[in-house]
């Protein structure tokens, strides 16, 4: 049975079932970013300041997370390769409904960020939630997936991907300010690590993510992309009837909370 959400928002209420249904003291949680994982690393500072949670440490997958966990008091450390991870909350642009693989990375990038970084994190914690709406939560994704490539050699590299999805996608370099056109416009995206982004612009449905995703790791010079797939996740929806998990742990069977 499907519980309205009183709250200003349906994403606000899911951010809240988030913290409260996953998150325990003692935990080390990888804060995500968008409006939802806002609206969480609040809510968790909230519960931190008032005692109900204690010993959290909070592990930022961007700036912005860092700077939503500052302001709420969450105490925060960096991500490294031996550290461990309890969970991670994020949010997706889209998600895949029969196999929950999910594509992060749409938005535009602070300087700094790193889709690298963000999945490199996500990936490591034990338990992953993403939120989204239930516009979000949908079959036959299309539209764009980030693909960050090696600086040099960028224009072999987007043509090989512009060969492998003919006549199915566009492959646009994105820039990070200014005229955006197909080769990155006048200033186009560097990334910290020195890298390029581009955009694999789907004009049709999707068939399979994770296939997609296994294609791009075959190309020489594709460092990461904005593909997350087979990997445990529960995905939290939002809507105006309440809140829906599906969880692909439990053979992808969903519950109305």
């Amino acid at each position: 049975m499907a519980i309205r959400s009183y709250d200003s928002t349906p994403l606000l209420h899911a951010a809240k079932h988030t913290v409260d249904s996953y998150v325990e003291s003692g935990m080390v949680i990888a804060l995500g970013s968008g409006r939802a994982s806002g609206f969480a690393i609040q809510y968790l500072g909230q519960k931190i300041v008032s005692g109900a949670l204690k010993d959290i440490v909070g592990v930022p997958t961007s700036i912005s997370s860092a700077s939503e966990a500052a302001k709420a008091g969450v105490p925060l450390d960096q991500y490294r390769d031996s550290s461990k991870i309890d969970l991670a909350f994020d949010d997706a642009d889209v998600i895949e409904e029969e196999t929950l693989a999910a594509v992060i990375g749409r938005q535009k990038m602070q300087g700094g960020e790193s889709i690298l970084e963000q999945k490199t994190i996500l990936e490591a914690a034990r338990k992953l939630v993403l939120i989204v709406t239930g516009k979000q939560y949908r079959g036959g994704v299309d539209g764009s997936i980030p693909v960050m490539i090696k600086a040099i050699n960028w224009m072999d590299i987007a043509e090989e991907i512009d060969d492998l999805f003919l006549g199915d996608a566009e492959v646009w370099r994105r820039s990070s300010i200014g005229l955006v056109d197909p080769l990155g416009g006048d200033f186009p995206l560097i990334t910290k690590e020195g890298h390029n982004v581009l955009d694999v612009i789907f004009t049709s449905p999707i068939l399979n993510l994770a296939d997609v995703a296994d294609s791009l790791d075959q190309i020489d010079g594709v460092v990461e992309h904005g593909v997350i797939a087979r990997i445990p996740c529960t995905v939290v929806i939002a809507s105006e009837d309440g809140l829906l998990t599906v969880d692909n742990t439990l053979g992808l069977e969903g519950s109305k909370i």
